[in-house]
């Protein structure tokens, strides 16, 4: 295959970014915008040894799962990647995925997988679920401020108010913030230059308390007419924090590391289940609370808990697995690095009124096998230290020095919560070699129109 040649290929399946992936004579081509089942005309624009990148000419015989898709910028915007499959075949495909690489890069048999995969948990409703949503701010051609979301791969901004995937007020908010820089002159940033004023908008809604939240970051140390801004939102129902971050770097990091109240509380709250949480503009939070109550819940189901555990959740983040640990087990240890993030946790055990949960602050790969080792030195060997770990790790997966100390403490169960199902096969093939079984697993589709998914798997020890 060579650059320019025209290809007509069929679409077998997706590659991590999203794009259609088809072979012709065991070549390789990754087709953006294309769907398993499509037959597509396409044009090789890089060709490698075995692999090529093409771009979509014309769609031949569309796959049976091509489907509409609810926004107009579907295929140009870079937040969803699927969106024109149909959701059924989403669910197929992230299901498969998983096994896939449990397969080939953990290396368990199909026949093992057969027995412990249970069916993926999909959203009755796989639209406007998100409770978070950062806006990046630019500039159009006729010089008038805009926002929407970056276009795959690129830092150019897609001008739309109203995602698919977003609140539907999150429209309302960015129109209104809109034309109150427009009347008073307000520029965006730009990332070229450095100049101009609004970088973001974050906003966070409350599934359950219908709190709303609106964070503006900034490259300066105020915003002009700031009053008047804050009497407009505050008109927004269910408006409770108006909050600003100051960023003045020149970096693509979003956030500022702090931020000022302009009105109202520096939070919301929110609900999983039964236990409330208080998130602010720095928390980290999941932005699915539909199918997070779902994940957390199996991760509970998996974990058995009597009443009598002791119970590690590394990477616990502002404490909500912790927390939902924490009404089965006798005690829960979390651990995280973001020193904010188990301010948050301990708060938000306080608020909830429950005592059997600790946390510290640290890396959890350093954290565990210290106090593994410790324990180890005062009780010369006895067990007893913790009975069950919850891992919930970066997409990066876990160090080896956390995995080898996981091994070593000979645990009656692991459940391991994941985000990217290369790096948890990887994790559970070294886990399987040290000891652990694979006995349940189950994919949940945290991000519809996506191709991320979350798992959850149980290990538990293999019999002496």
């Amino acid at each position: 295959m060579q650059k320019n040649d025209i290809v007509t290929v069929t679409i077998e399946d997706i590659g991590v970014n999203g794009e259609g992936i088809g072979k012709i004579n065991g070549y390789t081509l990754f087709i953006k915008d294309a769907v398993i089942g499509d037959v597509v005309e396409a044009k090789i624009m890089k060709a490698k040894k075995n692999y090529g990148y093409a771009r979509l000419m014309n769609i031949i015989q569309p796959s049976l799962y091509r489907v509409e898709p609810q926004c107009q910028f579907a295929q140009k915007c870079g937040g969803c990647q699927i969106q024109e499959m149909s959701y059924e075949k989403q669910l197929e495909f992230k299901s498969h995925k998983v096994k896939e690489n449990l397969e080939r890069i953990g290396g368990f048999a199909p026949e093992l997988l057969e027995r412990v995969m249970e069916p993926i948990v999909g959203m009755d409703e796989p639209f406007y679920y998100r409770n978070k949503a950062q806006f990046p701010f630019g500039t159009d051609k006729a010089g008038e401020p805009v926002t929407g979301f970056y276009a795959g791969r690129t830092h150019d901004i897609i001008a739309n108010t109203d995602c698919a995937l977003g609140v539907p007020m999150n429209k309302e908010i960015l129109e209104l913030i809109l034309e109150f820089m427009k009347k008073h002159g307000v520029l965006s940033y730009d990332e070229k230059t450095g100049r101009g004023l609004v970088r973001h908008v974050l906003i966070r809604y409350g599934f359950t308390t219908k709190e709303v939240m609106v964070c503006l970051v900034v490259n300066g140390k105020s915003i002009p007419y700031s009053e008047e801004l804050v009497r407009e939102l505050r008109k927004i129902e269910g408006m409770t924090s108006i909050t600003m971050s100051v960023n003045t770097k020149q970096t693509n990091v979003i956030m500022g590391e702090s931020y000022e109240i302009l009105w109202g509380q520096g939070f919301i709250t929110d609900y999983i289940g039964e236990i409330r949480y208080q998130i602010s503009p720095l928390s980290f939070y999941q932005v699915n609370p539909i199918q997070t109550e779902k994940l957390y819940r199996l991760a509970l189901e998996y974990a058995d808990l009597q009443g009598d555990e002791t119970v590690w959740d590394l990477y616990c983040g502002i404490g909500t697995i912790s927390l939902f640990l924490a009404q089965k087990a006798k005690q829960v240890y979390g651990v995280e690095i973001v020193p904010q993030a188990i301010e948050d946790a301990k708060n938000n055990a306080k608020i909830n009124g429950i005592e059997n949960a600790e946390f510290y602050v640290g890396k959890a790969e350093e954290v565990l096998p210290g106090y593994y080792r410790e324990y180890e030195r005062e009780n010369k060997g006895e067990r007893g230290w913790a009975d069950v770990i919850v891992v919930d790790p970066p997409r990066k997966g876990c160090e080896e020095t956390l995995l080898e100390t996981m091994v070593e403490m000979r645990l009656g169960k692991i459940v391991y919560v994941s985000c990217d199902s290369a790096t948890l096969a990887r994790d559970l093939r070294y886990l399987n070699e040290g000891g652990y079984e694979v006995e349940r697993v189950r994919a949940v589709d945290q991000f519809p129109m996506t191709v991320h998914v979350e798992t959850v798997v149980l290990l538990e020890r293999k019999a002496p």
